[in-house]
């Protein structure tokens, strides 16, 4: 049988073009989760009777979308990978039963998060450090937001899923639809209906609910290559596992940002007040685009990556990684001038008062300054991923968002008060990515032995 163009391109494609072929598409897919909380901050900024407590109620409520986001991970970054790896061994019968396995793991997964986050909200919210000033914000928000959060985790699933089977472009398109959506129906609801935070939260549904539709639309047409077949939803339990080994790796990385996101919020409220709170809320934005960019960079480079490791061509594996390692810092590289240099660029959108926006500036100034080394991080630590390395990509992205950050928050500020706040987040940064130096080292010595093999086997 003929491969399909798309795949003969994995195979034979200039890497560097490949790569943004896919990489665009898939940051824009992992874009769409943050750029439906920064658009909703930016309105509600400018919002009637919002204001400062309003963009610190939707900046508590990060850690409980990333948390969703993670179980969305889980199925959708492990489906996509394990699609890649089957597509290089010419398996297309099992990765449409990963998809058919990824539709049903994700409704009971997010499905049953979200129902048990709805009944504990008020506690929750008390727990991650509302206070009295952002808690009816924050509630507000998540009441009207929860009940259809599945619409983005399934839409995010499966656009993995869709540029992983070889439709990038299409899967930047569906996606974007959603984003432009909520664009457009989020100030009608805000400011013309009135509405105010409800507003915003019913318009990201129904954005959410539209990206959806088209990109259900893509796996139940008889001209894709991968189609969801009504046989394959149910659940295996070995291709479950297959996508868990994989997929853990994202769903830690999201789910101990949304733990340590947590921890710095109330670490902020001890040291700074709502002023604080609300000053991460807004600098973490221009953090949140950055690394998205870097994580759609990675999920760009997956397909290639997996599909030539499963192939065993490991000389274009290394100069795909490679490629993208140099990208990856590069954008970290802009992160870092627009938070030192620029830092206006992020704060004004949001209409701050003078002493939010004052805070927010230095903020930006101390917590940007590692950005370029978590390029380098992120980039590898996906790329383990990518190749079914879940361990090593479970450690790495523990390490940074976990392990050396939260011992940071509590000996830092001892000394430094605010500002030991502020300078955890780029301490950890920098000892994780010497960790995942030592590792990447190692992991090129392997590869060296992999092309001495080859070179001997007739």
């Amino acid at each position: 049988m003929t491969k399909a163009a798309n795949i003969n391109e994995l195979e034979n494609k200039k890497i560097n073009k490949l790569i943004w072929q896919y990489a665009l598409p898939a940051i824009v897919g992992t874009m769409v989760n943050a750029l439906y909380n920064i658009i909703d901050r930016i309105y509600i900024g400018h919002g009637p009777d919002l204001g400062d407590h309003a963009i610190g109620g939707l900046g508590i409520v990060l850690p409980i979308m990333n948390l969703t986001a993670a179980v969305g991970m889980l199925v959708g970054a492990g489906s996509a990978s394990r699609i890649s790896i089957c597509l290089g061994k010419g398996d297309k019968e099992t990765a449409e039963k990963i998809i058919g396995n990824s539709f049903l793991l994700t409704i009971l997964l997010t499905g049953g998060l979200c129902a048990l986050l709805f009944i504990f909200l008020d506690p929750i919210l008390l727990m991650i450090g509302a206070t009295p000033e952002t808690f009816p914000y924050a509630k507000e928000f998540m009441q009207y937001l929860l009940p259809g959060n599945i619409f983005l985790t399934m839409c995010f699933n499966f656009n993995s899923m869709m540029r992983a089977s070889g439709y990038p472009r299409k899967a930047m398109y569906t996606m974007l639809i959603g984003v432009v959506a909520n664009i457009i129906i989020a100030p009608i609801f805000i400011f013309w209906l009135e509405w105010g935070i409800k507003g915003a939260a019913i318009a990201t549904v129904i954005s959410m609910f539209i990206g959806l539709c088209f990109v259900m639309h893509h796996f139940m047409n008889q001209s894709s290559m991968l189609r969801l077949r009504k046989r394959h939803i149910r659940l295996d339990s070995k291709i479950v596992w297959a996508i868990a080994s994989i997929g853990l790796s994202p769903f830690f990385i999201q789910a101990a940002a949304s733990a340590v996101v947590v921890l710095i919020n109330i670490r902020l409220k001890e040291f700074g007040g709502n002023v604080a709170i609300e000053a991460f809320a807004i600098a973490n934005t221009l953090v949140m685009i950055i690394i998205m960019i870097m994580v759609g960079l990675t999920q760009g480079m997956q397909p290639i990556v997996g599909y030539n490791y499963g192939a065993k061509n490991v000389a274009r594996v290394k100069e795909a990684l490679n490629y993208t390692i140099k990208i990856g810092i590069i954008i970290g590289l802009v992160g870092t001038a627009i938070g030192v240099l620029l830092p206006d660029i992020i704060v004004k959108p949001f209409n701050p008062s003078a002493p939010l926006a004052e805070e927010t500036t230095k903020a930006l100034r101390i917590i940007t300054v590692m950005l370029p080394l978590v390029g380098f991080q992120i980039v590898v630590t996906n790329f383990f991923q990518s190749v079914g390395m879940a361990a090593k990509s479970i450690f790495l992205s523990l390490t940074r968002q976990f392990l050396l950050l939260i011992p940071a928050l509590f000996i830092l500020p001892q000394y430094f008060g605010l500002d030991g706040v502020w300078g955890s987040l780029p301490a950890a940064d920098f000892i994780s990515t010497m960790l995942t130096a030592f590792l990447f080292i190692l992991q090129i010595k392997q590869f060296k032995k992999m092309d001495a093999a080859q070179s001997l086997t007739p």
